[in-house]
């Protein structure tokens, strides 16, 4: 059996997208939330025979698929977080970049030679990739409006992503894959006024006018801090509120809070300057829920400190 794992996040809904698109075959699909990045627990060692992993941390999984590897699982694993030491297997297959300007679904297009080059465009925007995404829309030919479309509709699926549970989404990453796909072009999802563009817009206009409200409990020359409400829409609406933040201020960091059910505890979703990308993904990798990532790495159950 045929196992495709990836991130509920635009970056790994359209990794995915492309590659199902110039290689269609049954899978069963594990995802999660975007915060889930521990899936290929999911993957049962006795029924695969071949999983491919989109943008979700190797150092992260790296015990399930040494046990996978060992069961003679091919497995392709295709990424752009920190890995750690890659497995010596002859089952393993890696497309691996670091580089802070680059996505999983920007590797998927290189590797597919830009087969599918709009939708990897799309997910750049929405990985928050702005400069990169602008750059590789104006070379494909397209219009400041078609690359600022390309980029509402990345944002939003990146938003659909977000939350401590499935119940906090809008779709569940899997379904809302299916029906991507469906589409020849991200022009024709956000021309359909039946698909879920729509419907998510309209929520997103309504999640981030909430956290606009919200005054920062801290701010300075390099950093601003702001806290959220144990809300489903604080969580729903993190991890783009950050990136909105990053981009109003790029020389500045940015730490989105948001209470956990607890009361106790935060999840934080952690921004670097954009205009220097270094440092966050090295302190949100210390903890074992966090994920290294350039520009949006997180963590959860931050202790809370007065």
């Amino acid at each position: 059996m045929i196992y495709d794992v990836f991130n509920g996040d635009a970056d790994g809904i359209l990794s995915l997208l492309q590659l199902r698109k110039a290689k269609p075959s049954e899978t069963t699909l594990i995802t999660g939330v975007k915060r889930d990045i521990a899936l290929v627990k999911n993957v049962p060692l006795k029924s695969a025979k071949k999983v491919n992993v989109l943008d979700i941390s190797l150092e992260k999984n790296i015990d399930q698929v040494n046990l996978l590897l060992a069961e003679g699982v091919d497995i392709l694993y295709a990424d752009h977080h920190r890995s750690g030491d890659l497995p010596d297997s002859r089952f393993f297959s890696a497309l691996i970049d670091t580089d802070p300007n680059t996505c999983t679904a920007l590797i998927i297009d290189q590797m597919l030679n830009g087969q599918y080059r709009e939708w990897a465009i799309t997910a750049a925007f929405g990985d928050n990739l702005n400069a990169r995404a602008s750059q590789l829309a104006e070379q494909q030919g397209l219009n400041t409006q078609q690359a600022a479309e390309l980029k509402e509709l990345g944002v939003l699926i990146n938003y659909n992503g977000y939350g401590a549970a499935i119940e906090d989404l809008h779709y569940h990453p899997a379904d809302l894959y299916k029906q991507l796909l469906q589409y020849d072009s991200p022009f024709d999802v956000i021309s359909d006024k039946s698909s879920p563009f729509s419907y998510l817009q309209n929520a997103y206009a309504e999640d981030i006018s909430k956290a606009k409200a919200i005054q920062p409990s801290y701010i300075s020359d390099s950093l601003l801090v702001v806290e959220l409400p144990n809300s489903a829409w604080s969580r729903r609406v993190s991890g783009v509120f950050g990136n909105l933040l990053a981009n109003e201020a790029p020389n500045r960091a940015h730490a989105v809070l948001t209470t956990n059910l607890d009361q106790i505890t935060y999840t934080l979703s952690l921004r670097a300057p954009m205009l220097n990308k270094q440092g966050a993904g090295d302190i949100c990798a210390q903890f074992e829920t966090g994920e290294e990532e350039a520009l949006q790495p997180e963590l959860t159950h931050c202790l809370k400190v007065s």
